[in-house]
């Protein structure tokens, strides 16, 4: 993962100008509010986010929960989401640069709205959005946030699909630094929640989204437009 947060470190401060950045972040974010609980309830919940970078989709879900505690393992994406807070409303997200890998670990315990430190804190809430392809081992990530939900809490995580060898071309050749899969395939994402011990799980398609490739892999010539299909994976912890 080092190499993985070297790059985006380095890509941080230009990483809110990318179009596909943004527009797969404006897809999701309606995908997580359709399947989520009506806003009386969500509106109570305190939510992790992990791999939040900048903060692009922590920003948009915030004003609908109560707390967000918005991790990165990369220190430039979290100074970039800190320097965004002073402006943003409601003031209830808690930005921590970590690599998140202990329910227990102290740095994700303090209530964003109280500033209280609370052991042990549990979540309603997990959400990860373009994550999963970066991570060595999604069974042990599914397992520490299992153990960082409250029983009855829901993990819900989005990626781009792995459909065939063509899904490699979501990355240019040049930028693969970090890339452990392209995209992610159904039955094993399914297979990583039920193994973590979470129930109700369910798999399914949230949007296509369009993204400008490579025309050839390799070239650097970025022209070619390819529609890339996002699932939507969550669960409940019993």
């Amino acid at each position: 993962m080092s190499s993985g947060n070297e790059r985006f470190n380095e890509d941080a401060l230009a990483w809110d100008t990318q179009p596909s950045v943004q527009r797969a972040t404006a897809l999701a974010h309606p995908a997580y509010l359709s399947r989520l609980p009506p806003p009386a309830t969500l509106s109570t919940y305190d939510v992790l986010e992990i791999g939040s970078g900048t903060g692009l989709l922590s920003l948009r879900i915030s004003p609908s929960v109560r707390s967000l505690t918005a991790v990165d393992a990369a220190e430039g994406m979290i100074a970039m989401l800190t320097a965004k807070l002073p402006t943003h409303t409601p003031p209830n997200i808690l930005p921590v640069c970590a690599l998140l890998e202990d329910p227990d670990d102290p740095r994700i315990g303090t209530d964003p709205v109280t500033n209280n430190f609370v052991r042990n804190r549990r979540f309603d809430l997990v959400i990860s959005h373009l994550v999963l392809h970066h991570i060595p081992s999604p069974p042990a990530l599914f397992s520490t946030l299992y153990g960082c939900l409250k029983s009855g809490g829901t993990v819900m995580v989005t990626d781009y699909e792995d459909f065939g060898p063509e899904a490699r071309r979501f990355h240019p050749e040049s930028r693969m630094d970090g890339v452990e899969r392209h995209g992610v395939r159904r039955a094993d994402v399914r297979a990583w929640l039920e193994g973590a011990g979470f129930v109700d799980v369910r798999v399914e398609t949230a949007f296509e989204m369009e993204k400008k490739v490579e025309t050839e892999p390799g070239s650097g010539v970025i022209e070619h437009d390819m529609v890339f299909p996002f699932l939507i994976c969550w669960g409940t912890k019993p």
